[in-house]
């Protein structure tokens, strides 16, 4: 049983990372993929009704959470609020290099005020088409961009920067200010060292002069954009407040997304209904739901059971680490399931469940297949002409992420 359940682990994960063509152009999504592989651990008696039932209870209220930030930053887009944070980006820079920082900034923030999917998934081919105006003739840049959008979003400096993070923290108890003091010190840190580090590894390609501006816009923000960015700052400063009064999250996010509706219709003429359902990504919450089931398949054939007696203790590094290295072989979302049920089986305490998420973080820059946002970043690029060869993005994934990690653990060893 054991072997039939990682054989379907390892088919389900291939499927995810080949995304094989269903009928023509139409490929195999890595929700219905995962779906696939929980009906054949429910036909191999791994799984069973109940689990489905109660990976419901467990993520009502993330989904909620998820779903609400889903829509705010689906309003955001549509207020054109992303495209005027590039247009001020490309509009304030003054060399090749100071451009590459700004634009990791700007993935930087995208990633903590709404969320790292959405860094990475928004951002990606803003900064493609930006890279490409003002620099027609040096093709080779776009790389270095589009990991600097990619490397941004780095260790969550708060739950809702992270659809995974939430699951995990709202799993383990973990407040939002209780979160938010100890990774926010590991997320900075954790900038800082992907920042130099690309800094050196592109530097050739950074040096010269900026490209031509070819009319860049530098309006001001419409009324609009004023609002929602009002609005973004409202909840996050609300994040705190309520949850220093124990009050949850999902709470002051469903506020939020209510709220960036009325604002999407009175501002953008968008139905609400609709608004909201194409806002919320349902093909993201479907593989969380069919990972977090899968991974209760796992937990039946034992193996959290290793991982329980090797979290034993609660040991920083061995929790980071090893959450790094299964993350990037197993990707981050069924691990950060199986670490939750490792850890509470262990008797941790929090220290180690943010050690667990610094590996979830971080170790999906080591492998391709580490994170479903991954997958999709090296998706959208292939279909832009650029190819990310394997190779190169192990070898940039290695010289950023190791360094990262050992500054990570080590700052959070210190509470």
């Amino acid at each position: 049983m054991e072997v039939a359940a990682y054989s379907t682990v390892a088919m389900t994960l291939g499927l995810v990372v080949t995304r094989p063509r269903v009928r023509g152009e139409l490929r195999l999504s890595p929700a219905l993929a995962a779906f696939a592989g929980v009906l054949i651990m429910l036909a191999l008696g791994i799984v069973q009704p109940e689990h489905w039932v109660r990976a419901a209870r467990n993520l009502w209220s993330p989904f909620v959470a998820i779903g609400s930030i889903m829509i705010m930053t689906e309003v955001a887009l549509r207020v054109g609020l992303l495209d005027w944070w590039a247009s001020r980006v490309e509009a304030r820079a003054r060399s090749t290099s100071h451009l590459f920082g700004l634009v990791f900034a700007l993935g930087v923030l995208t990633s903590a005020t709404l969320n790292n999917d959405a860094a990475i998934l928004l951002l990606t081919p803003l900064v493609v088409a930006l890279v490409r105006r003002r620099y027609p003739d040096r093709p080779e840049l776009v790389v270095p961009f589009a990991f600097a959008v990619f490397m941004s979003a780095g260790v969550a400096a708060l739950p809702v920067s992270n659809p995974m993070n939430m699951v995990v923290a709202e799993f383990s108890g973990i407040g939002f200010n209780t979160y938010a003091l100890h990774m926010i010190p590991v997320a900075i840190a954790g900038w800082l060292i992907a920042f130099v580090t690309m800094r050196r590894i592109f530097a050739v390609h950074l040096t010269g002069p900026l490209g031509p501006a070819n009319g860049v816009k530098t309006a001001p923000a419409t009324t609009a954009q004023r609002l929602v960015m009002l609005l973004l700052g409202a909840v996050l400063t609300s994040y705190g407040i309520v949850g220093y009064f124990g009050g949850p999250v999902w709470a002051v996010a469903s506020c939020g997304a209510t709220l960036a509706l009325v604002l999407g219709y009175r501002h953008a003429g968008e139905n609400p209904i609709r608004l909201a359902w194409q806002g919320v990504s349902w093909e993201t919450l479907a593989f969380l739901l069919a990972v977090l089931i899968m991974s209760m398949g796992l937990f039946e054939v034992g193996l959290v059971d290793h991982l329980t007696a090797l979290y034993a203790g609660g040991d920083v590094s061995t929790v980071g680490v090893t959450s790094a290295l299964g993350s990037a072989v197993l990707n981050n979302h069924p691990m950060s399931h199986l670490n939750m049920m490792a850890l509470e089986a262990a008797g941790t305490g929090d220290i180690a469940v943010f050690a667990a998420l610094v590996g979830g973080d971080l170790g999906p820059r080591l492998l391709p297949i580490g994170s479903l946002a991954g997958l999709l970043w090296l998706d959208m690029l292939r279909r832009q002409g650029i190819e990310i060869r394997i190779g190169q993005f192990i070898k940039i994934g290695a010289i950023v992420t190791v360094p990262t990690i050992i500054v990570s653990l080590a700052i959070l060893a210190l509470y």
